[in-house]
């Protein structure tokens, strides 16, 4: 195929102005056309720009184009060589230094892959189109790159129109400079000193034979004869005439040069402002929003070099236009001429000074967040950044950052300005931080490495709320100056909400009111408005981020487990999804009511779920040999085609983060049977893998995997019987083997090779397996070390502990021992 670049140096009209448009500050033309080939030899399509490990080969392509751009510059010969050679020459520099506008791609080389790739895009769309032949699928590039070429190019149209500011405002004072010699040099010519006093007249627009102060010559004339003083006043007459038409021409040009300028600074100032909304009202409002979700589990939100490159062209473009204003009305102030300027000029002031304003104040955000389920106690960190605060020259005198812990109300009181100072709902030792500059990556930022929350003061309730339910903020504020203490910023933000908590019992909980807020608060919301209701779909988005993030597995929810799910929670019995579409869910249903005779809510039933993998079953989920979401019936249902011995794991559905074995086995007592379900605390005597392996009558794995195929790999290695145990310091060590009695003496099953187990009736002393989970595993203390009693929180713990003793044993299962 013919090179892109060969064809598009043949377009006309429209498309060439349109290629042309491409280029500019952030990508040379001259770069494209000499090195055309090597641009179009390189596989810029195969870099996935969300993938932050494909940096590495980003940063050689960047290498790889200032290495051939070097190669050329040299290679120039000649008189016209020369000025290639030094500007292909300065290219290169540009591209590696840290000039202003350049370091973008030194700091983020895949911003340069995807400016070549839009390029490129550009281009074969438009030779495409002027060929007027059809389009070749998967070259289409993605929206983003659109979007942020978009704003690269808007960029590029600022920086030009700020440069012919530039020459304008030149411009104009050189011809002010010059009118004023002017006119001073005619006032000394008519022998008058105070050229002030006959300014208003030249500005004023009146008859310019109406001079109000007869001049010097004038009075001279007395002693001439009447002959020759009629000639000589003609003449001085015409002078005087002449002159002041020039200065009153010249003082209309000036005031129309003005007016222009200050028109051109208008359009400037709504190119900036349409400019900052769509970087801090769409793009940054985008990345909190990932960052949100992935408080969630959601992805990463990625960096902040690419929007920090933005402010920090934004704050460039308006310091620069900020600037010519003030010389603008420098020069006004110096040579007043009536008329609308000075209006204008003040207007625009106050424009500039709201968009810097804005800008300050929003590029002032949380790149950490603080943990959003917060335990008093316990030390927690944060982060928050400053996107301007490197090239407003902030760090020349660091601010200070405060943090403060806020309720829900004092929020929305702060947001609409209602706030009496210094309210905080609590107190955090070590809150306050020094902003640190970091010259290698150009941040503003400081880094709260050890806060904690040492206590906290709780609002009244509303009704059925619980403290789980209450949500606070943290405010991190500060105060700095820009441009030598002229313009002084009082800047805040507002964490995500927290969730404060004395006891980790209360964390499933907690929990629940965070992924609830993360996944449904709407943009702009008032501190911190959620819907009370959401459609089942959005919730199953949600539960299916945080599970695969919480089990750290890329095997997520499946149709059929929402189902189960769905079933669970609406107490159904439809097994399509689609009949759940248009289900609501209400927060109540969802983490305040039990679930239909239960006592347990949907939430803390699927929480358990996902501890109990993550703390112990994970690799067996990634297998795919655990069911989880079924149901006893289900479970039959799925079994009774199946051999003797088969078997599947699912999670019970009643006791919390309790996993069941079903299997088949035919006789005269029953066909299925169904163990009393694990639980962390027994996966920690000994692992789902050995005790399946101590039931050999398991054979398969549901649908038909041999055991041995899925868990053998899992199985605790057991020293073989020629080399006993030795016994160490005289003790001889015991071992753990699952059994369960009453299957045993039903199958009339016994050991393989005859031999008898002894252990297949649990002895006196053991007692089936009580009920673990009946205390929470870590319990904290209730009294925080400093002594402060609370009793709010002791109420909770007691509520929880009274819950759990509560909880019905369930009569269903055969009990298996540990012998």
């Amino acid at each position: 195929a013919m090179a892109v670049w060969i064809q598009a140096q043949q377009l006309q009209g429209e498309a060439l102005r349109q290629m042309q448009a491409l280029y500019g500050q952030h990508f040379p033309i001259e770069v494209r056309h000499y090195l055309s080939q090597w641009i179009e030899s390189q596989a810029w399509d195969s870099i996935d720009l969300d993938n932050p490990q494909e940096n590495v080969k980003a940063t050689q392509l960047l290498e790889g184009l200032i290495q051939e751009l070097q190669k050329k510059a040299d290679h120039q010969v000649g008189e016209d060589g020369f000025l290639l050679k030094i500007k292909l020459g300065h290219y290169a520099t540009q591209l590696q230094s840290t000039l202003p506008l350049q370091n973008t791609y030194d700091r983020c080389p895949m911003e340069l892959v995807r400016c070549i790739r839009h390029i490129l895009y550009h281009e074969q769309r438009l030779v495409r189109e002027a060929n007027n032949s059809p389009s070749p699928a998967g070259s289409l590039v993605d929206a983003m790159s659109q979007k942020h070429l978009q704003i690269n190019q808007t960029f590029e149209e600022l920086r030009l129109i700020t440069q012919d500011s530039e020459s304008e405002l030149k411009k104009l004072q050189q011809t002010q400079e010059y009118f004023i010699i002017q006119y001073q040099e005619n006032m000394r010519l008519q022998g008058r000193g105070g050229a002030r006093g006959c300014w208003g007249w030249v500005t004023s627009g009146a008859n310019p034979n109406a001079m109000p102060c007869p001049p010097a010559q004038f009075s001279q004339l007395s002693q001439l004869g009447p002959q020759e003083r009629l000639s000589r006043e003609t003449t001085l007459q015409q002078k005087k005439a002449s002159l002041e038409a020039w200065l009153h021409r010249e003082a209309q040009t000036l005031q129309q040069y003005r007016v222009d300028l200050a028109e051109k600074h208008q359009k400037t100032l709504q190119l900036l402002r349409k400019q900052q909304t769509t970087i801090l009202d769409d793009e940054l409002i985008q990345w909190k929003r990932r960052q949100q979700l992935a408080g969630n589990g959601g992805p990463p939100e990625g960096t902040l070099d690419v929007l920090q490159t933005w402010c920090e062209k934004l704050a460039e473009i308006i310091w620069q236009n900020r600037q010519q204003i003030r010389r603008a009305e420098h020069l006004c102030q110096q040579l007043p001429i009536p008329g609308p300027v000075e209006e204008m000029l003040s207007e625009l002031n106050s424009t500039i000074t709201d968009i810097i304003s804005a800008l300050v104040t929003s590029t002032f955000i949380i790149e950490k967040q603080p943990p959003q389920v917060l335990k008093t106690q316990t030390k927690f960190a944060a982060t928050v950044r400053l996107l301007v605060g490197g090239k407003l020259n902030v760090h020349m005198n660091p601010p200070q950052v405060k943090a403060t812990i806020i309720s829900e109300q004092q929020a929305k009181a702060l947001l609409k300005n209602e706030s009496t100072r210094n309210e905080s709902s609590g107190e955090i030792l070590n809150n306050c931080c020094v902003m640190e500059y970091h010259q290698a990556t150009g941040t503003l930022s400081a880094h709260f490495r050890n806060m904690s929350l040492k206590r906290i003061k709780r609002s009244d309730r509303r009704g059925a709320e619980s403290v789980t339910e209450e949500k606070f903020t943290i405010l991190f504020e500060s105060q700095f100056s820009v441009g030598g203490n002229e313009l002084v910023f009082q800047v805040k933000t507002l964490s995500l909400p927290v969730v404060v908590i004395v006891h980790g019992s209360q964390d499933n909980n907690a929990t629940a009111t965070v992924l609830w807020d993360n996944a449904f608060a709407e943009p702009g919301r008032v501190p911190f408005a959620v819907p009370d209701k959401v459609q089942w779909p959005q919730l199953c988005e949600a539960l299916n981020m945080k599970f695969k993030a919480e089990v750290q597995s890329s095997r997520g929810l499946t149709k059929e487990n929402l189902v189960f799910l769905a079933q669970k929670l609406f107490n159904s019995t439809s097994s399509h999804l689609e009949d759940y579409n248009s289900t609501t869910v209400s927060w109540s249903q969802f983490n305040r009511e039990n679930l239909p005779g239960r006592n347990y809510t949907f939430w803390q039933w699927f929480d358990g779920v996902m501890e109990v993998l993550k703390k112990h079953l994970k690799p067996h989920w990634n297998d795919g040999a655990i069911l989880g979401f079924v149901n006893k019936q289900q479970a039959h249902d799925l079994l009774i085609n199946k051999p003797d011995g088969t078997f599947l794991l699912r999670f019970s559905d009643s006791e919390i983060g309790g996993i069941t074995i079903a299997w088949k086995f035919d006789s005269s007592e029953r066909m299925f049977w169904n163990l009393m379900p694990f639980t962390t605390r027994d996966f920690s005597i000994r692992s789902l893998a050995d005790r399946l392996g101590d039931l050999n009558y398991l054979i398969y794995v549901f649908p038909d995997r041999p055991k041995d195929e899925v868990f053998s790999k899992y199985y605790t290695p057991v020293l073989c019987e020629s080399t006993p145990a030795k016994a160490v310091d005289g003790y001889v060590k015991p071992q753990i083997k699952q059994v369960v009695p009453e299957f045993v003496s039903a199958s009339g099953d016994s050991a393989p090779g005859g031999a008898t187990y002894m252990d297949q009736v649990p002895s006196p002393a053991v007692c089936s397996q009580p009920h673990y989970n009946m205390y929470t595993q870590n319990p904290d203390t209730v009294l925080d070390p400093e002594g402060d009693f609370d009793l709010d929180d002791t109420m909770d713990v007691a509520q929880h502990v009274e819950e759990l003793l509560r909880r019905p044993m369930d009569s269903q299962w055969i009990p298996h021992a540990q012998s």
